[in-house]
């Protein structure tokens, strides 16, 4: 069960701002995938909860607040959008990454459902960019906080190249 204590994690922006963990909660039945996320999440320092079925997810949902959860549209036990439905109904604040084999208008319908009922959904394919996975959960860092996101793409974080341009 994720910490109900906030984490600082150092950061690397010019003004030594710290982030704080993200409770992240990944719903995935594929160990595989659910070891890769969780390796990138932990490794940037975020608490990490794993559910491998949908029961197990809702399960958790009920249990904790999280504030992101990562989540396949395809599971042994039901679908993801289930999941959805839960998050809807326990009036889920935090923000929501599909992360799905799934073609992209399966996707797309997760995300038109998700704003339907007013959850803020991405969504990643599968094979995972781990890269990607990391740069979303860092943005989602910032805006927990309320602060700006910053994209960083190979070490370098672009607001700070802009800031430097409308000097």
């Amino acid at each position: 069960m994720p910490r109900s204590s906030l984490s600082p994690i150092s950061s690397n922006l010019p003004d030594g701002t710290e982030r704080r963990a993200l409770q992240l909660l990944v719903v995935d039945d594929d160990a595989t995938q659910r070891s890769l996320i969780t390796v990138a999440a932990k490794q940037a320092g975020h608490e990490v909860t794993v559910a491998p079925s949908v029961a197990d997810a809702i399960e958790k949902l009920r249990a904790a607040r999280f504030d992101c959860v990562t989540l396949d549209l395809v599971l042994e036990d039901g679908d993801g959008v289930d999941v959805l439905r839960e998050m809807a109904s326990a009036k889920f604040a935090g923000s929501v990454i599909v992360i799905s084999g799934m073609d992209g208008k399966r996707r797309s319908a997760a995300r038109s459902f998700a704003r339907s009922v007013g959850i803020e959904l991405q969504s990643l394919p599968k094979p995972l960019d781990l890269a990607a996975l990391r740069i979303s959960l860092a943005n989602l860092g910032k805006t927990a906080m309320g602060l700006p996101a910053i994209h960083t793409w190979g070490g370098v974080a672009t607001d700070a190249i802009v800031e430097r341009h409308r000097a």
